[in-house]
C-alpha cells in the first residue's frame, strides 16, 4: 500500500512538473514567436512551482535528500550525533505541530485575496503548505523513533532496500 501511495505521489509530482514546463514553453512561444505574451503563464509557473516543491518535500524526498546543516553533527561522536538528532527532531516536530493551527488559520484568511491575473484565491494556491507541515511532523516523529531505537538511517537507504 505504501508503494502505491508513493507511486501516486510520483505521478502527481510528474504532472505538476509537466504542467509547469508546458506553461513555460507556451510562455516562450507566445512571447518570442507570436509576439503576444500571456500573463497567466508566469503565474501558473509560480503556482505550480510552489506546489511541486512542497508536494515533493512532503511525500517523495527522504530525510537524507533534504537540505541540512550537519557540520556540527558530523564532527561529534556517534552517541553525541544521536543526541543531536533526537533534539533536532523534537524541536522540528514540535515547531511545526505547534504552528499548524496558525498555518491553517492564516491560509484560510488568505481567501480574501487572489492572484492578479488568474484570480485564483491565495488560500487555494498555498493549501499545499499545511499538508507539507503535517508531513514534516509525521517524518519528525518517525525519525525520532528511529533515532531513539538507534536506527538513524531512513528505511530506503538501508542495504536491503538498495
Amino acid at each position: 500500500m505504501l508503494s502505491k501511495a508513493r507511486k501516486l505521489a510520483e505521478i502527481v509530482a510528474v504532472a505538476l512538473l509537466t504542467a509547469m514546463f508546458a506553461a513555460f514553453l507556451l510562455q516562450i512561444f507566445m512571447r518570442y514567436v507570436v509576439n503576444q505574451p500571456l500573463g497567466w503563464t508566469s503565474e501558473a509557473c509560480v503556482i505550480l512551482y510552489i506546489w511541486t516543491v512542497f508536494w515533493t518535500s512532503a511525500f517523495l524526498l527522504d530525510e537524507s535528500e533534504h537540505v541540512s546543516f550537519s557540520m556540527l553533527s558530523d564532527a561529534v561522536s556517534p552517541v553525541a550525533r544521536r543526541v543531536l538528532t533526537i533534539i533536532g527532531h523534537v524541536i522540528l516536530g514540535l515547531a511545526f505541530a505547534s504552528a499548524l493551527p496558525a498555518i491553517v488559520d492564516y491560509i484560510s484568511f488568505m481567501k480574501i485575496d487572489s492572484t492578479p491575473v488568474t484570480r485564483i484565491r491565495f488560500d487555494i494556491v498555498y493549501s499545499i503548505f499545511p499538508v507539507f507541515a503535517v508531513a514534516v511532523v509525521i517524518r519528525s516523529v518517525l525519525a525520532l523513533y528511529r533515532a531513539i531505537r538507534g536506527r538513524n538511517e531512513s528505511p530506503s537507504h538501508t542495504p536491503e532496500a538498495l
